[in-house]
């Protein structure tokens, strides 16, 4: 603790400002006085947020803000009508951008000369009518309706942003599943959500592999059928040359079957919906096995996009966009489709790799379109920094004037070469925090209000206007600067959770119940002597490999379903690429015996129930016992400690003493293999 509080406290010290913004810097102490009238009341916190909603088109004004009479159940707008798919396409072309281009999509696949084999180029107008063909398909032939929940399994191809604002046009919603889940992991969420159709692809391309998505797909469904679950109908996207996709006639058909004869002028008019209806579900891994149905608003998310993506990102009409993630996390939802389109911008969406086929490929992207905006994660900025920075400087990267991270902490090292490389030191560059259930950015540097505030190397810096933050500690008093404590937020904001799909006391529980009237957020953070944030990871039981979520008892879970391990705990062991890594301590039944073969087969099995994300970096420790309190609670502050390698502290509520000294005996034991591994 002692040695952290001090690590942090040295980067305080320094400040960064780019050349190009010397003279468009906030004073730290007038921005604190500006954001704190922003959240001095509820009033000042319903103006803010009403500047932003009031520049998009609604089909009915809202006659209330803010709804706070049932909290945590927050709704925004009340009152107010309005269509995500609307705001981007229609909107767009009203506003004169109906050429432009809003989509700029490249394929993995390169050619001798290392250059992309496939791109496809999209203009507002190509989305309003493709969208629309998809809509009329899904609303004629298919009957979906108003408030029905369709799953999309799909890569990263415009299809899945296609069929996102087709949803959008009737009413209807998504479930997105990550297209790097398995058949267990699919089938749950379709199930939760109720699906009756899944839209799918026959693969997709990964390092220059084919990974076959209808066999997991169909593997899904066969689970589902098992559970008494029925899906009528599977939509096809067709993606590769493969010849040996296995197909059901009765069930699927493919993509252009689906809409062949629907004219290409086909118009459906976008319903008019309640602000306070819900625009989707997305499942995030929760701490308690179940993966939670996080359910967004529709007119509170837009604006909160809307804001955020001018305030965070400061959009301009000629800027070129990159959010490199997948489509399949929020930040996709949020930051490939719809805060980028409903801003106007030409967006790049890249479907592989960036290691493929070398590890300059994202840099020979950002020159090739010339990127302004570049929005990414600090995993893959800490394994790109591995390679010689030559494969950086070769390419012209001076078109990039912003570019912020997303996903887990950035930490300082890993920011400078960000902002020397990319940057070329003279950029606006910063690290933001918001999650799934926030449903849009809450930190940054606000380049789009005119003026920036000192950048720090690893900070997230403040909240943004409207948006009251704290470090608390477990008695709910505020911490002093450079203490760490609890993350949380006291204000309610447009874009958060409206609740758990069909599990309203498993929101309260977790999000609101610990400390009353703030959000918890999850994450330990420290604030330093300017106000400044600084997220520290997370302090609950979810790790966070390469920036995707993952419940522990999730993993957990779908060990036990082996039939030779009888009992399982994971944590994440830090890891200098991916943030994190689990480690699952596993003992085993009567009968079995820990060997690298039962490794390697638990590891497949986790490839299967969960995906490959948490099997390719998954260590697995065979031990005799878990440590436990006596109520049989997993002690995983323990885990945690012996992996990280600190003091254990307090273990007078164990069960077994000694269950502890075995794990630690068990971690040094392969400690040096694990070393070796990488």
């Amino acid at each position: 603790m002692e040695q952290e509080k001090q690590e942090v406290y040295k980067e305080f010290k320094e400040y960064i400002i780019p050349p190009s913004w010397k003279d468009r810097v906030w004073d730290i102490e007038d921005f604190k006085k500006f954001h704190e009238e922003t959240v001095k009341d509820k009033e000042s916190v319903e103006k803010w947020w009403v500047k932003w909603a009031e520049q998009l088109p609604w089909f009915r004004k809202w006659s209330r803000v803010l709804d706070d009479s049932n909290p945590p159940f927050y709704r925004w707008f009340v009152g107010g009508e309005i269509n995500l798919a609307y705001l981007c396409t229609d909107w767009q072309i009203e506003k004169g951008r109906k050429n432009k281009l809003a989509i700029i999509w490249e394929g993995e696949p390169v050619n001798e000369a290392g250059e992309p084999k496939e791109v496809r180029k999209f203009t507002y107008y190509d989305l309003y009518r493709i969208s629309n063909r998809i809509a009329s398909a899904l609303r004629d032939r298919l009957g979906v309706r108003k408030g029905e929940i369709v799953t999309l399994y799909l890569p990263m191809i415009p299809e899945l942003p296609f069929y996102m604002l087709a949803l959008q046009r009737i009413g209807a919603k998504h479930s997105i599943v990550y297209s790097g889940f398995s058949a267990v992991a699919l089938a749950d969420r379709v199930e939760a959500a109720g699906s009756r159709i899944i839209v799918t692809a026959d693969g997709l391309y990964r390092r220059g592999r084919i990974i076959r998505l209808k066999e997991v797909v169909d593997e899904a469904i066969k689970i589902l059928e098992e559970r008494g679950h029925r899906v009528e109908k599977v939509i096809v996207v067709k993606r590769t040359d493969r010849t040996d996709v296995p197909f059901n006639e009765a069930r699927d058909i493919w993509h252009t079957d689906f809409l062949a004869g629907i004219p290409e002028n086909v118009r459906v008019d976008a319903i008019p919906l309640p602000s306070d209806d819900f625009s989707y579900i997305l499942y995030t891994s929760g701490t308690t096995g179940a993966p939670k149905g996080s359910q967004e608003s529709i007119g509170g998310y837009a604006v909160g996009l809307y804001a955020t993506m001018n305030m965070i990102f400061d959009v301009k009409d000629d800027d070129i966009y990159w959010c490199t993630a997948d489509i399949g996390w929020v930040t996709g939802h949020s930051y490939i489709v719809y805060g980028p389109l409903m801003t106007g911008l030409t967006s790049v969406m890249y479907e592989g790799a960036p290691d493929y086929p070398g590890p300059d490929r994202w840099w020979s992207i950002i020159e090739r379109y010339g990127v302004t905006i570049f929005y990414t994660t600090p995993t893959a900025i800490r394994m790109l920094m591995k390679f010689p920075d030559e494969l950086v400087k070769k390419h012209d990267l001076s078109t990039v004037r912003i570019a912020h991270s997303v996903g887990e902490p950035i930490n300082p090292e890993a920011f400078r070469w960000l902002y020397s490389n990319v940057c070329r030191n003279d950029a606006v560059c910063s690290s933001t925090w918001w999650m799934t259930e926030t449903g849009h950015i809450l930190t940054g540097h606000l380049p789009g209000l005119g003026k920036i505030y000192p950048l720090k190397p690893g900070t997230n810096g403040y909240t943004l206007p409207g948006v009251k933050a704290d470090v608390i500690d477990e008695d709910g008093n505020s911490c002093p600067p450079g203490v760490r404590g609890y993350f949380v937020i006291k204000t309610p904001w447009p874009g958060m959770l409206m609740t758990l799909y069909k599990d309203p006391q498993r929101y309260v529980d977790i999000y609101w119940k610990r400390w009353e009237g703030c959000f918890w957020t999850g994450d330990y953070a420290v604030k330093d002597q300017d106000g400044y944030f600084w997220i520290l990871g997370r302090a609950d039981d979810v790790i966070k490999v390469a920036g995707h979520r993952i419940g522990t008892a999730e993993v957990e879970s779908a060990m036990i379903m082996h039939p030779a391990v009888a009992e399982s705990a994971c944590v994440g062991k830090p890891d200098e690429v991916k943030g994190e890594i689990p480690m699952i301590f596993t003992v085993l039944k009567h009968g079995y015996n820990a060997s690298p073969e039962l490794e390697q087969e638990l590891k497949m099995h986790l490839r299967k129930t969960i995906g490959p994300l948490v099997a390719s970096d998954a260590i697995i420790v065979f031990i005799n016992a878990v440590p436990k309190t006596r109520s049989g609670k997993i002690m995983r502050r323990l885990l945690r400690a012996v992996v990280a390698g600190k003091p254990l502290g307090d273990i007078t509520t164990l069960e077994d003493e000694t269950a502890v000294k075995e794990v630690a005996e068990a971690y040094n034991m392969i400690k040096e293999a694990v070393e070796k591994r990488r």
